[in-house]
């Protein structure tokens, strides 16, 4: 499942750049895929609390993945929304050339590979070094929400497709603070803490 969020993420940036609305389709009709999987792992989850009832650690390994699941679905919500804007904007030239989110688009896909990367190893010191890499993604979201509507004030034709730029820098900005989520959990699951990150 969190192969194919990391897949859906990067297809539907791609998708954006390149006007390409198969992939933006593809990635919009496999959400569908990523909701099948989540429903699938719950059950699976909710079989092995009612039967094998497990204590301490185990316990914390199970309601991590029912954690980890809920935020890799959202993730793939973001992807499709992209995906939705790529067909929206597929008519359109760019009002300017798209630098900065392809940037933020990379960064945050890392961060969803270094959480999952972080979960597998089950490594605190994974987790907390990926989680600090959200500020790096909250200063491009920041720089491209200033750029954007610089543009729209003083290129008012501008307005509309800067808006759904910004839309897509907020969704991509989502991707990363549910990483963090990811994180987080994978902290929790491993020392049995609780905390708020990255705040």
């Amino acid at each position: 499942m969190g192969g194919l969020v990391e897949d859906q993420i990067r297809r539907a940036v791609r998708s954006l750049a390149d006007h390409d609305l198969v992939v933006a389709r593809e990635v919009i009709r496999d959400d569908d895929r990523v909701d099948r999987l989540e429903s699938e792992i719950e059950r699976n989850c909710l079989t092995l609390l009612a039967l094998q009832q497990p204590l301490a650690g185990d316990l914390r390994v199970v309601s991590t993945i029912l954690k980890i699941i809920t935020d890799l679905e959202r993730m793939a919500d973001h992807a499709s929304d992209i995906a939705k804007v790529t067909v929206r904007l597929a008519d359109e030239d760019w009002i300017k050339p798209l630098v900065d989110l392809p940037a933020m688009a990379r960064l945050a896909i890392s961060m969803v590979r270094a959480a999952l990367d972080a979960y597998i190893h089950r490594s605190v010191e994974e987790a907390m070094a990926m989680i600090r890499l959200d500020d790096d993604v909250d200063h491009l979201y920041a720089q491209i929400f200033r750029d954007l509507v610089d543009l729209m004030r003083y290129r008012p034709e501008t307005a509309a497709q800067a808006t759904y730029l910004v839309f897509v820098a907020n969704y991509l900005e989502r991707i990363a603070d549910h990483a963090t989520n990811l994180g987080e959990w994978v902290v929790y699951m491993v020392t049995g803490e609780r905390n708020e990150l990255n705040t």
